[in-house]
């Protein structure tokens, strides 16, 4: 493999993984803070917050693992590479 190649595959995949992770981590954060916000004017809701939140974590969090398996792509199965 060209050497090239193989920094620009190592380093799209770190890029991959942390582009990846910033947006969904952001999401989750205000998400949750508004979830808590909710649960504090609301008490009797707190079960239908609860489980609109934690689906919308898996959500979230596949966003995340689409990123990874980009990034798995680019250094074992490297499309690049000749």
């Amino acid at each position: 493999m060209n050497p090239i190649v193989a920094a620009a595959s190592v380093v799209s995949a770190g890029l991959a993984v942390g582009l990846a992770a910033i947006g969904p981590g952001m999401g989750q954060g205000t998400a949750a803070g508004y979830a808590v916000e909710g649960i504090a004017r609301q008490p009797e809701a707190e079960g239908k917050i609860r489980g609109a939140l934690l689906l919308s974590f898996a959500f979230m969090e596949s966003l995340t693992i689409y990123g990874l398996v980009v990034a798995l792509a680019l250094l074992f199965a490297n499309p690049f590479a000749s």
